[in-house]
């Protein structure tokens, strides 16, 4: 089934977009029958920024992406585009350059068919494709490759000639839909470099979609966190890594991901475990959300490259020793994996670190570089 567009009788336009917008979606719904994907979504994009959607699979991320592209036809909501309301309009008709996870490419065309096809259906002057072919073949490095067939091409090559169908259209917003997904590790690390360096040449709108949250972290000026067709968080990636805003974006975020103790809050003292194991850390230097946090059941999130350990243990404003259950060499650092309060708890280390299962391991905790979360709303405190 289908989603449809509701025209609600009478309704009025929604104002004309604010300057410095470069996108714009209000209010935005779309439901496949009784199945809700998108939940009055509002998400202002600034021009020239490049956003992220992150999120899990199923999470409305792709779908959303699709709805700017005016590929879904949202059931209720605006999006409007360089001032524009464009929720009518067909795909071609938006501005927009779309780049999708499969490559697309036409196998029986050249690169330089492939990137020139668009233009020539659009019937455009034949020097203005050569010089758009061009300039996008110089741009992506492919100049080169212009003359192989896709059969010919690398995975990267391949998804860099998608890149270019995009690029050669001259278009304000760049849409890509988990780009790098079919790529080897190394490719993908590569291929993000040079995403990230399209961006800082053009400076054009950028809008991706992945659920991977290096890609997200290293490419975004902002990042939209999204779980069950909400935002659950937008900020800048520093903003999403230190100050999480529920319980599901500090997990969601971050590899290893964060450590999680369940205790309780007195008095401004976070209490877990019992006198052995147990930990008691004085809040007196982290920062709340809120004021006046009264007590109540909570989590407390402490992220594995926070804990101290070696010789600025002494140090910390919280110590407390730990005996090491499995280590983790992974070159350039070392997890280790132990129980804080009989709760899993992993510490990254150095990866010239000296440490074996069994060993008891000093550790030290700086409270202020904490997350704390309502157990039962599991909000940021």
């Amino acid at each position: 089934m289908t989603a449809t567009l509701r025209i609600a009788e009478g309704h009025s336009p929604a104002p004309k977009s604010e300057v410095g917008h470069s996108v714009q979606v209000k209010d935005l719904d779309l439901q496949f029958g009784a199945v809700k994907v998108l939940n009055d979504l509002n998400l202002d994009i600034g021009e020239g920024e490049f956003l992220v959607l992150l999120g899990p699979s199923g999470c409305g991320k792709s779908t959303l992406l699709n709805c700017i592209a005016g590929l879904l036809e949202p059931t209720d909501g605006q999006i409007w585009i360089k001032g524009q309301n464009v929720t009518w309009k067909e795909p071609n008709e938006r501005g927009i350059g779309m780049v999708f996870q499969s490559y697309a490419l036409y196998p029986q065309m050249t690169v330089e068919g492939n990137l020139s096809f668009g233009l020539k259906n659009a019937r455009m002057p034949k020097d203005e494709i050569r010089r758009r072919v061009a300039r996008a073949a110089e741009i992506l490095q492919i100049e080169p490759l212009l003359q192989r067939k896709p059969g010919a091409l690398s995975g990267g090559q391949r998804q860099r000639v998608a890149i270019g169908r995009a690029l050669v259209r001259d278009v304000d917003v760049f849409l890509f839909d988990e780009p790098l997904s079919n790529l080897d590790a190394k490719l993908r690390a590569d291929l993000r470099v040079e995403i990230k360096r399209l961006h800082q040449q053009l400076r054009n709108t950028m809008i991706y979609v992945t659920h991977d949250q290096v890609e997200a972290m290293t490419l975004a000026d902002r990042i939209a966190i999204m779980k069950g067709g909400v935002i659950m968080q937008l900020g800048t990636p520093d903003e999403i890594y230190n100050r999480p805003q529920s319980l599901y974006v500090a997990d969601f975020i971050g590899s290893p991901s964060m450590n999680f103790i369940t205790g309780h809050l007195e008095g401004g003292t976070f209490k877990a475990g019992g006198m052995s194991g147990g930990v008691v850390l004085p809040m007196e230097g982290y920062r709340f959300a809120t004021p006046q946090v009264g007590d109540r059941p909570a989590v407390i999130g402490i992220r594995p490259e926070h804990v101290i350990t070696g010789e600025l243990v002494a140090s910390a404003p919280v110590t407390h020793e730990v005996t090491v259950e499995l280590v983790e060499p992974m070159g350039s650092d070392t997890l280790v994996w132990a129980q804080v309060a009989g709760e899993r708890f992993r510490i990254r280390m150095d990866g010239q670190a000296r440490v074996a299962p069994g060993d008891r391991l000093p550790i030290g905790i700086d409270p202020s570089r904490a997350s704390l979360f309502d157990k039962k709303t599991e909000d940021r405190l």
